[in-house]
């Protein structure tokens, strides 16, 4: 095939436009051998053209992981098949769990990488939960320490900072004691992330500039506004919320779950309303807790993507060609 420079695409999608009418109106009647398929044709010759551009060129395309505990393991999936699809990534915007995968996604790290990372990892890397510690809280009102979440991401990834890393990305945490979004698009990413992903009520908050900051969840747990501070054109969400109505609350662990399940499926109904393409991972009957389950829910991430793939190339294609009709 002949490679077609991008300042030359236009006039030629033209002509294959053009070309695919003059074809498909041929006589052959459908479905019948060898019958040429112009549609086909001219979607996936026009599909291999659009990944080669970059903004703005084609439209601006970012993520926007959603928190979730054990089930933000999914967005894994997604990003795998993002990957095999060749579907360019902008940027990438998380809450909680959606913060750490993105964070480490964004920071370079392969996504086979970070799959065997999640086959691997546990509370105990990510907390200090240990029987001391649980017997600390009973006793001592101590609540756990997500410090060694900071240490496990800085020791995958180094001491990024945001403008370090290979793909742009923000997350959000809650200032525990305003109520007040923290957004995060500057500084050390690691902290930022831990920050994000900090548990209100079972881990102590993150010190943060004199802030206290827990999970961003509480305030945003499908951030498509920061999707927009990243200049997006196209705003594609995976959500992983679950029906919180089949939870147990049968101790105090589940009763703060249950609470914060609550508090960010009223924001999220909201919030999808902004997106251009949902990626809804089946893990509902996931608790956010079962760690255990990851490679599950990176199969349903995978498998919830590809289902989503038809609608988001077209949805790119389209764009991008009314862009290249207007630039002439």
């Amino acid at each position: 095939m002949v490679n077609i420079r991008p300042k030359t695409l236009s006039a030629t999608v033209v002509l294959l436009a053009v070309a695919m009418i003059v074809l498909s109106s041929g006589n052959s009647p459908a479905g019948s051998p060898g019958q040429f398929d112009a549609d086909d044709f001219l979607k996936k010759y026009f599909w291999r053209e659009v990944i080669t551009l970059s903004p703005p060129k084609r439209p601006k395309i970012v993520l926007v992981l959603s928190g979730g505990g054990a089930r933000g393991l999914s967005h894994i999936g997604v990003l795998k098949v993002f990957q095999e699809e060749d579907i360019p990534i902008d940027g990438i915007a998380g809450t909680s769990v959606g913060a750490l995968v993105g964070g480490l996604y964004c920071s370079g790290l392969d996504v086979e990488k970070i799959e065997i990372m999640a086959e691997e990892i546990g509370w105990t890397s990510l907390t200090n939960i240990s029987p001391p510690s649980i017997v600390g809280m009973i006793v001592a009102d101590k609540l756990f320490s997500s410090e060694n979440m900071e240490k496990y991401i800085a020791e995958k990834i180094g001491n990024k900072q945001f403008h370090e890393l290979k793909i742009p990305f923000a997350c959000v945490a809650t200032d525990l004691k305003t109520g007040e979004r923290i957004i995060f698009r500057e500084g050390d990413v690691a902290g930022a992330v831990r920050a994000s992903a900090t548990i209100p009520g079972v881990f102590s908050p993150a010190e943060y500039r004199h802030r206290k900051l827990v999970d961003g969840g509480v305030v945003a747990n499908i951030p498509v506004d920061l999707a927009k501070m990243l200049s997006a054109d196209i705003i594609v969400v995976v959500d992983i919320s679950a029906d919180f109505t089949k939870y147990s609350t049968a101790n105090m662990l589940l009763v703060l779950n249950q609470s914060i399940y609550i508090q960010s499926s009223l924001l999220s109904t909201e919030a999808l309303k902004q997106a251009d393409v949902v990626i809804n991972p089946r893990v509902g009957d996931v608790s956010a807790y079962e760690l255990w389950r990851g490679r599950e829910c990176i199969d349903a991430g995978v498998i919830a993507a590809r289902k989503a793939m038809p609608k988001l190339k077209k949805l790119i294609m389209d764009r991008t060609f009314q862009w290249l009709l207007k630039q002439g």
